[in-house]
């Protein structure tokens, strides 16, 4: 009588345990085939892509990561470019990997500071005592002089993630090796001096200026701001004087105009157009 109950579990478990076994083989099959069904070709150009990236994840180009940035890539070739941190280099070897003439892309942004004036450059009406902020003492009129130039409370140091950024005798100063062109710098900034420009080569010109007082004025406040006088203008097209300040048109830059650029520059009677980028770690006022 015992071994027939024995037997009976024997027989009971070894049916449970085929049963489970045809079950486990059915759904892995079952799996099998609606992973070929389902599944989604990937381009292996996108991980080829991917590696060339520096994978910093900054969101300078647009997208949420390197890796949505590649995958875009393949359905939008014309976003090659936009990687800041990777640069000309970084878009060349995209280019070749989606077969691509590097010509045709936009040039990455990287932030400028439209200010060079240090402490010793500006004159304050009355030191400001309040919060360490700038979108603070924006909001009050005599914070300094200059109601365009940099505060240097650092709101745009805090913002930036990757030490790019730092405050140097009351001036923004940017270092190029290590920014990245995400744009938080520039976004923060409360009167709005940090602005993203295209570079077309690791050293770009511009006009280290945001005031539109006039000339007289500026002078009064500043020692190198821009007082409007147009000579640069005068050297090149590339520059356009507007409501007392030159602008640089980025649209209509080219590398090969440089000795036309620089002679413009070296006109400049205030020494406000300069150059920034990898090679120039610190906008000085000698430059």
């Amino acid at each position: 009588m015992v071994l027939a109950n024995i037997y009976q579990l024997w027989q009971e478990a070894l049916w449970a345990g085929l049963t489970m076994l045809g079950l486990g083989a059915g759904f892995a099959i079952a799996l099998l085939i609606a992973r070929e069904k389902l599944k989604v070709e990937v381009d292996p150009r996108m991980a080829e892509v991917y590696q060339v990236l520096p994978n910093l994840n900054c969101g300078g180009c647009g997208f949420a990561g390197c890796i949505k940035y590649a995958e875009s890539l393949l359905e939008r070739p014309e976003l090659v470019g936009r990687c800041a941190p990777g640069g000309l280099q970084v878009a060349e070897k995209i280019a070749q990997i989606l077969n691509l003439q590097v010509s045709n892309f936009d040039a990455p942004k990287r932030p400028v500071v439209c200010c060079r004036a240090h402490t010793m450059d500006k004159t304050f009406y009355a030191r400001y005592e309040g919060i360490r902020s700038c979108t603070a003492a924006n909001a009050l009129s005599n914070a300094q002089a200059c109601k365009f130039g940099c505060l240097g409370f650092g709101d745009c140091e805090e913002a930036c993630k990757f030490d790019a950024l730092h405050i140097v005798d009351d001036l923004a100063v940017i270092d190029y090796e290590k920014c990245t062109g995400c744009g938080a710098c520039s976004k923060v900034c409360s009167r709005n001096l940090i602005q993203m420009a295209p570079f077309h080569q690791d050293m770009m010109m511009t006009v280290a200026c945001n005031s539109i007082e006039n000339g007289k004025t500026t002078r009064s406040m500043c020692k190198v701001g821009c007082i409007g006088c147009g000579l640069c203008a005068k050297q090149s097209d590339i520059f356009i004087v507007k409501d007392n300040l030159a602008r640089l048109d980025y649209e209509k830059y080219e590398v090969s105009k440089q000795t036309e650029y620089e002679s413009a520059m070296n006109k400049c009677l205030t020494k406000v157009i300069i150059w920034v980028g990898k090679a120039d770690q610190a906008v000085t006022r000698d430059s």
